[in-house]
Formats: C-alpha cells, structure tokens, sequence
C-alpha cells in the first residue's frame, strides 16, 4: 500500500472534490504559508467553482484567493483570523456570502460536532513519512505545533499531508498519526521559513507600553491568583510580550512555580519555563524559533490540539482552567465588550482566534491597550464589532489607568488597596477625549460582509460593508 502522490494536481482528482464542496487549512505557517495558494490553483485549473474554504486564519500571504473569488472558484470562506490585506476587499464587498469567522476553540468545536463538514483537509506538514503520520517540529519548515490542524484531520472526509520533508517510514515523534491520513504528497517548498515566524514577538521599547505592562504585572499580583498552581496566558504583542516579563520577575522573586503556560508560545514563555515559573506549557501554536525548538526539545513542552485547548464542546479544554489571560484590543466599550476584527475604519484587520475562548474560560481577563492610537480613542460608546462580549473581561490597563468591570468589584476593592490607579471606563473614555476630541461616528454600509459565531455557535455580531477608498 502507498499513499505517495506526485503532485497536488493528481490529489486533487484522486480526492473526488465536486463544485460545491469544503477544503480546510491551518495557519501554522503563517506569512510563509505556499500550501493554501498552490492547492487552490491546482483546484481553479481543474475548472471547479462554488468551493468553500475553511481556514484557521488567513494572511497577506494568501492574496491569491481574491482572484478565485472574483472567478466564482470560492464563494464561501470561514476563517479565525483574517490579515489586513485580504480583509480589505472582503470589507469592500468583494464575496457575496458573509465570511464566517468563528474562535479557535470554536471552529474545531464546529468541525467536530459536524455543523461545519470538510470534505477534503490539507495538511501542510513540515515532516511526514509516507503514510503520514507527520510533525511540525522538524525539517526546513519547522513550525512546531500543528494544534490548529489536529480537528480537520479527525473530522474531514479526506486528508491530504503535503510536506517538504519526507522522511522514512515510521516517523516516531509524530503530531499527527497516520489513521487519519487518506493521501501524501511531497513538494519542494511548503513555506517559506522567514514568514513562518510572527512578526510580533519583541517586548516594546515604547515606554507608555512598559508602563501598561508593569501595571499589568502588578494586577496580577494583587488579584490573589499568583500562587503556586497559577496558570498564565498572553498574546505576542510588544506589551503583553512585557507583562510576561514583569510578571516572571515577581514569580521568581517570591518563589512561585505555576502549573501551565498556555496559547501560542513564544520564547519569552520558554524563558519562563526555563526559569522554573511554570512546571508545563501546553502549546497550540508556536510563535517563534525559541518556541519550535523547546517543543522539539523539553518534554515539559507538550503539544496540544485546538479542542483540548479551547474547544466548548469537548469534555473539558484547559481555558477553563486558566487563571490569567492578557489580551489585546482594537476597541473596548464601556460595557467592555472588545473589538478585535476591524479597525478604526471597520476594515476587517484581525480576529478572535484564541481571544474570547479565553476570556470566557480564565478567571481573570486582562485587556492591555493604549489610551488612543493614532489621536483615536481605545474606549468608545459603542464598538464597531463585537468580537469578545464585556461580560467575560474584567479589566482594561492603559497608560491613563486601569478600568475594573462593574461585576468585579471585589477584584477592584484588591487592586485599589495595592495602591493601583483604578478609574472608571466612562471616566477613561472622557479623560482620552479631551486629548483626541470626540472621534466621529463610522458611516458603515448596509450589507453584511462577515458574520462574527460566538464559541458555542451563536451569532455574537454582524460586520458591515465599508464604502471603497
């Protein structure tokens, strides 16, 4: 028996993909990520139409996938994350069916409880044997964890491994066994490594971003949760990047060692780890080299699955296990609801991924952002989108101070007492637009370009057109 197959263009026929069917892909690779576009040119020369792709995120790097839909090959997309350049012309209108963008816990949730069916997945694995159990932790195209893939393996009607590394039957160390595997096919390149890696991974320098941080680190310590046993996850942001830092400090000082890091790892993480801050990671995707390399090294650096790390409808997943979460934000409201898919001008530029899986699930979610960005105020009335609702986000830390959520007010009474510069959202609002003004109300249009699924499948928000520029 062999599941070699020479080139995609074959797979493609041997899979029976029909007009009208799902293909699903993961993210790991990123901005270097090749596999996408090549498997949807190989399926737009076949002369199939009406394709949905089903994406854990899509980036700049995948363009290409506009001019399928301008010639009708997909006319439907469902996605985490979507990046600024693709985002753009789906906010101008350029699909007709609303993207559906879902959380990382719950499009493996979907997928698993059938409500989002994939009829053939495509694997972009750094190493595979020839029957596919595969790794992203080894070869020139090292990721690290392939989390976000592990639920279309499982639950699509084919699987398709494609790797640039293809090494002897059986791969021992694998992420990804081969009883899931229908077909494997071996290319030159499936990315390109200097894009697998984020951009985003350096502590700020900027220092209203060490002040936010430093806060950051000292609401943690007065929250009561930073003690032995405490459970820690934050973004790769500069600032985040920063509280992590602070925060390891405090840990090491007082002698703390927690039970998990969690998320997307970077190195800042494994420096934690190796500091003896934490006694596990537990990684669903890794953010950078230092991170590939600890997951590929340590066995306290375990690879987990999107449904173990965030699934609702799994037995248990571990952000419901999580005492701390720093988050970002585009806009919050003063009802604490945060807007992470669209800019300023509801131009689709990001999404939930791991955001409000998270934010439901830990005990305390932190949001870290600027007063304003670019003379734009960060709290508004009311935000364009609301990607994580307030009821799960406790607190807002910026430079002019932090914001409790109403519903903690023990958590706020804490933070007063350690002598933190606690004020209410209304006031931080005001207190932002007498330096920026009022910013004017978005002129959005009437069409519903993306539709925003909350974690257990229901409809949090609707993102509306936004008129070309």
């Amino acid at each position: 028996m062999s599941k070699l197959v020479k080139s995609i263009k074959e797979v493609v026929e041997l899979v029976g993909l029909k007009d009208g069917m799902t293909v699903s892909f993961h993210h790991h690779l990123r901005n270097g990520d090749y596999v996408l576009n090549m498997v949807m040119a190989e399926i737009a020369a076949k002369g199939l139409r009406d394709i949905n792709v089903n994406a854990s995120s899509l980036f700049d790097t995948h363009a290409p996938i506009l001019e399928h839909i301008s010639n009708g090959v997909v006319t439907g997309i469902a996605a985490d994350y979507i990046g600024a350049g693709v985002g753009r012309a789906i906010s101008e209108g350029i699909l007709e069916k609303p993207v559906q963008f879902y959380t990382h816990g719950g499009r493996a949730s979907s997928i698993s409880l059938g409500r989002t069916p994939i009829d053939v997945a495509f694997i972009a694995a750094p190493t595979s044997d020839p029957m596919g159990n595969c790794s992203g932790k080894y070869g020139k195209s090292a990721c690290g964890s392939l989390g976000y893939a592990f639920a279309d393996a499982m639950y699509a009607k084919k699987v398709v491994v494609i790797t640039d590394n293809l090494v002897p039957y059986p791969l021992t160390d694998f992420s990804i066994s081969e009883d899931y595997i229908d077909y494997v096919v071996e290319v030159d390149a499936i990315g390109n490594p200097k894009g697998i890696v984020s951009g985003t991974t350096k502590i700020t320098r900027d220092p209203v971003g060490l002040v936010m941080a430093a806060h950051a680190a000292k609401v943690i310590e007065a929250s009561g949760l930073l003690k032995d046993g405490f459970s820690f996850q934050t973004g790769a942001g500069g600032a985040s990047l920063a509280a992590a830092k602070f925060l390891k400090d405090i840990m090491v000082e007082k002698q703390i060692q927690g039970s998990f890091g969690l998320g997307g790892i970077t190195g800042y993480m494994v420096d934690m780890l190796k500091a003896g801050c934490f006694r596990t990671l537990m990684d669903v995707q890794c953010f950078d080299l230092t991170a590939v390399e600890s997951l590929r090294e340590n066995p306290n650096h375990q690879e987990i699955s999107a449904l173990q790390y965030a699934s609702p409808s799994c037995k248990s997943a571990v952000v419901d296990s999580l005492d701390v979460v720093i988050l970002g934000a585009t806009e919050i409201d003063t009802d604490f609801n945060v807007n992470v898919h669209t800019d300023s001008n509801g131009y689709i530029m990001g999404g939930s991924g791991g955001h409000s899986d998270t934010a439901a699930g830990a005990k305390l979610s932190m949001i870290i952002a600027p007063m304003f960005r670019a003379r734009l105020p960060i709290v508004t009335e009311s935000v364009t989108c609301v990607s994580t609702p307030g009821q799960t986000v406790d607190v807002l830390v910026t430079q002019g101070g932090i914001a409790v959520n109403p519903r903690r007010k023990e958590l706020a009474d804490n933070l007063k007492s350690a002598g933190l510069p606690i004020i209410d959202i209304n006031e931080l609002k005001e207190k932002t637009e007498r330096i920026t003004g009022s910013p004017k109300k978005l002129n959005r249009g009437d069409r519903v370009v993306a539709e925003v699924i909350g974690r257990e499948g229901n409809l949090c928000d609707k993102i509306y057109s936004v008129s070309k520029k």
